[in-house]
């Protein structure tokens, strides 16, 4: 289940790779609220990332490959949506590197995960407004607000702008087109340069699924 206003070009993809893909609910929340009902309703288990376990395992690996890095990072800036990749890559660096600050991302137009993380109560929103589709959440998962509370050490908030400038400055010096989401932690840097600029910093350029009109407008603007 995808929402009608998914990212086409994500959409296509996933169907290239065998998915059946039904398109319903006007956003990410909403979608997921029909593929529980459906779900339910014919009886089939529910995968629902950041409360299932094998969600977070696959972004675990992240971290491990990131703790290849010698020495390690100072900070490590995660694009947050549902959960699952910041819980599982800071649940790794943790273990294994716990004195590395882990600072979760996300777009102040789809901010409802950091107000709950900042104020430690669940705190949904009827809409979002912002270019960052993937990371743009409404309403929290509340296992993954509890399995975040040890693991992130700080919240920081972007704009729509900062994170286009992020995407070109990708594309321009890496080469890589990165959709909004994944930008969203180059952005934070760009935003708090004094911060960051003695420490050594990673982020994690997580998906570049940008159809030619987006391509157009963010990147060759």
């Amino acid at each position: 289940y995808a929402s009608k206003q998914a990212n086409p070009l994500k959409v296509e993809m996933m169907r290239a790779f065998g998915a059946q893909v039904i398109q319903a609910g006007q956003d990410f929340d909403e979608a997921k609220d029909i593929a529980k009902h459906e779900a339910q309703a014919c009886n089939a288990r529910f995968v629902e990332d950041s409360q299932d376990i094998e969600t977070l395992e696959g972004a675990g690996t992240i971290g491990l490959e990131l703790l290849q890095t010698k020495p390690s990072f100072d900070t490590v800036l995660l694009p947050l949506g549902n959960g699952a990749l910041a819980s599982g890559i800071a649940r790794v660096f943790k273990a294994l590197s716990p004195q590395t600050k882990i600072i979760a991302v996300q777009a102040n137009g789809a901010a409802a995960m950091v107000e709950s993380l900042r104020t430690q109560q669940f705190v949904a929103h009827e809409k979002v407004n912002t270019i960052c589709d993937g990371i743009a959440i409404r309403k929290p998962v509340p296992q993954a607000l509890e399995d975040l509370k040890p693991l992130i050490d700080d919240t920081l908030l972007v704009t729509d702008e900062l994170t286009i400038s992020a995407m070109r400055m990708i594309h321009q010096h890496v080469g890589i087109t990165c959709e909004p989401s994944g930008a969203v932690g180059v952005a934070a840097l760009l935003d708090n340069k004094t911060t960051f600029q003695n420490e050594k910093v990673a982020t994690v350029l997580c998906g570049g699924n940008l159809t030619q009109l987006q391509m157009d407008v963010w990147l060759r603007a």
